[in-house]
């Protein structure tokens, strides 16, 4: 129906996406290219209206907002309390960052079970600085996306006039 608008919905939506992509890969948060391949976007038209979401794995929202410490603070409403992230979670990290323990005093290296907790105490500690990788294509893009809608339904409502005058006119 309103097709101009729909178009310039899909370009808004793929920008914010193909930066968000390049602003995890730029600022290495894309070990497991897990959230990398996550990031979609989705487009409804109904009758009377727009729906544009945004979809990304679940810890996305952390990376990109951040996560407060318990010694350490930034300026996000997410924060550790009381409770460290999960250790498991750290394991295909580890490996694909190719990370090794220090050596111990007995000179052996620590087991990756012991460099899990010391980086899940770490970031307990440090928490999350902000990433901000959706956040601020997001913003860029939405500044000019008031205008570029309004020509694009300009657009479609000429167009809508044109065929409806036309048919008119054939009767």
């Amino acid at each position: 129906m309103l097709s101009n608008v729909t178009d310039e919905l899909n370009r808004f939506a793929k920008y914010v996406v193909s930066q968000s992509r390049a602003n995890l890969t730029r600022s290495k948060k894309n070990a497991s290219k897990r959230l990398y391949n996550s990031i979609e976007y989705k487009v409804k038209e109904s009758k009377n209206s727009f729906q544009l979401e945004f979809l990304m794995e679940d810890y996305g929202i952390f990376q990109d907002k951040g996560v407060s410490g318990v010694k350490k603070k930034y300026n996000t409403p997410y924060s550790y309390k009381d409770k460290m992230p999960p250790v498991k979670s750290l394991d295909k990290w580890i490996v694909k960052r190719n990370l090794k323990g220090v050596r111990g005093k007995d000179g052996k290296f620590i087991s990756r079970k012991s460099l899990q907790y010391m980086i899940a105490r770490s970031i307990y500690n440090n928490g999350i600085k902000p990433s901000l990788f959706f956040t601020k294509p997001f913003e860029k893009a939405f500044k000019n996306l008031d205008e570029d809608l309004v020509k694009a339904f300009r657009l479609d409502m000429e167009k809508l006039l044109t065929t409806t005058t036309k048919d008119n006119l054939k009767k």
